[in-house]
């Protein structure tokens, strides 16, 4: 892999050819979800994990602004201008003072509306690759600030690794430990969740006689990845928006008893859904995992990951 970062990351060199970035997608491994604020949004404490489950953008010149792509959700994902990765090539050519020209292509894998922030994956690397392109001399912080405009994911994605997400999730801090690989097993659904609909789901919830027991702050988690023990971190692990998902897709309580009857150190629902998660003791354990909860037939695929990932890189 080619690095086009200099080691503070605040020197990029300009790419004159073809500029191909790799980003991975994210899970949450603790996401808290505090009232609706006045701007339309939820107050959120979480803790981002990057994981190695990538898609691909190449960004070449071109003397308009034009997107194609192949892979997951070809043929269902818009390629207008309501796209995550047009928009962003558009806020960074605007924040730049550059025309927004390029030909990006997507070779994708992450799913759409999976609660594993695809989009906002997308648009964290059509920033970089678009700033090395267009020689903008960013920083991935300048980057990061253009990003949050975009969606409260994409800032942690240009960073990637495992990070504290405060605000709407778009402030973030990394979060330092002993580098520890953590292997998972990623169940992937038919069909996504709308994110608005879960937290509107979440907030009526909140609203019933028996509303779902928020979680706390996330020290218990951070304390967990301090002591590097899977069946430590598993015991810590929470996500406020997984009563909502569970109840616009009650088919998810079979999904996560399968990982338990598999034997997984925890079961849970990734972001706003509709994938889950499970954590495996190791590498050999995750294979297992993911072969006995293919064989369950309780969703459409599963597959192992590690993390924690860097964020989106030149390859």
């Amino acid at each position: 892999m080619t690095e086009a970062w200099g080691p503070d990351d605040d020197e990029p060199r300009r790419h004159h050819g073809p500029v191909r970035v790799r980003v991975p997608s994210k899970i949450n491994l603790h996401l808290a979800v505090g009232p609706l604020r006045p701007d339309g949004f939820h107050e959120l404490t979480t803790i981002y994990h990057a994981i190695s489950l990538f898609d691909e953008l190449t960004a070449r010149a071109g003397d308009t602004l034009t997107l194609t792509m192949e892979g997951e959700g070809t043929g269902s994902l818009a390629l207008d201008e309501s796209n995550l990765i047009l928009r962003a090539a558009r806020a960074l050519a605007a924040r730049a003072r550059v025309p927004a020209h390029a030909r990006l292509h997507l070779r994708k894998t992450i799913p759409l509306a999976a609660g594993l922030a695809g989009g906002s994956a997308d648009a964290a690397a059509t920033l970089l690759a678009c700033d090395l392109l267009w020689g903008t001399g960013m920083s991935r912080e300048e980057l990061a600030e253009v990003g949050a405009t975009l969606g409260s994911d994409v800032p942690f994605l240009l960073h990637g690794g495992t990070a504290l997400g405060t605000g709407h999730g778009e402030a973030v801090s990394p979060i330092l430990a002993r580098p520890t690989t953590w292997h998972w097993v990623v169940a992937l659904a038919d069909g996504g969740l709308s994110t608005p609909e879960v937290y509107a789901k979440l907030d009526a919830l909140r609203e019933s006689p028996f509303p779902p027991k928020a979680l706390g702050d996330p020290d218990e988690l951070m304390a967990a990845l301090r002591q590097r023990d899977p069946a430590v971190l598993g015991a810590a692990l929470g996500n406020d928006l997984q009563p909502a998902a569970i109840a616009l897709r009650p088919e998810l309580t079979g999904v996560l008893e399968a990982g338990q009857a598999a034997g997984a150190l925890a079961s849970l629902v990734s972001g706003s859904g509709p994938t889950c998660v499970f954590l495996a003791a190791n590498a050999s354990d995750a294979e297992r995992l993911a072969t006995e909860i293919d064989a369950a037939g309780v969703c459409r695929a599963a597959v192992t990951a590690r993390g924690p990932m860097p964020g989106a890189r030149v390859t």
